[in-house]
């Protein structure tokens, strides 16, 4: 499937994203734990099948909430499938994005961006909704994998986030990518 020349991973290649490799190499935990708070309200763009949202889901506990959204109602199928039943039913909220917005209106502490800023055909539009979205104070952490974006197209990236007003506050290590913590101003 492709947005102009973005290529977006299929739900056909779901199961490559959430394998015990994977979860091994980025935990979850270690690498959202930080700016993450019981209670707080986090969006999570590009959710595919969930590999973060249920970590979040328990990290932001029983009083807090995950906005999970993708693109493809496959992806979001997979994480329907994974709480359904479970007490983090009522604490995950699924929202199918169009194609050049996100479409929610809530506000939120927090936003997660990993590896699918790439996938968006207008980056500028992109962070300009994500500042909307967010609480002031809040934070966004981008996290971008080597292969697919240089050093060079991750500081274009970094720009349109600082352009939209989001300022860089930290740049932390997530192995195997380039990642930025962004601070709504």
């Amino acid at each position: 499937m492709r947005t102009g020349k973005n290529r977006i991973c299929p739900v056909e290649h779901a199961g490559l994203l959430d394998t015990r490799i994977r979860r091994w190499v980025q935990k979850p935990r270690k690498i959202v734990g930080p700016y993450l708070k019981e209670g707080m309200t986090v969006l999570e763009v590009g959710c595919g099948p969930g590999f973060f949202t249920i970590d979040m889901a328990h990290m932001v506990g029983k009083t807090g909430k995950i906005i999970a959204c993708d693109i493809q109602e496959g992806m979001l199928e997979k994480v329907r499938d994974k709480v359904k039943g479970t007490d983090l039913e009522g604490h995950i909220t699924l929202h199918r994005c169009e194609h050049d917005r996100i479409g929610v209106c809530e506000p939120v502490d927090f936003a997660l961006a990993f590896y699918m800023v790439h996938e968006v055909p207008d980056q500028g539009a992109f962070f300009h909704e994500i500042h909307a979205l967010l609480k002031p104070g809040g934070h966004v952490l981008v996290v971008e994998p080597p292969f697919h974006v240089s050093k060079n197209a991750f500081e274009k990236t970094v720009e349109k986030a600082r352009t939209a007003g989001l300022l860089p506050v930290l740049r932390p290590w997530v192995l195997f990518s380039k990642a930025v913590l962004l601070q709504r101003i």
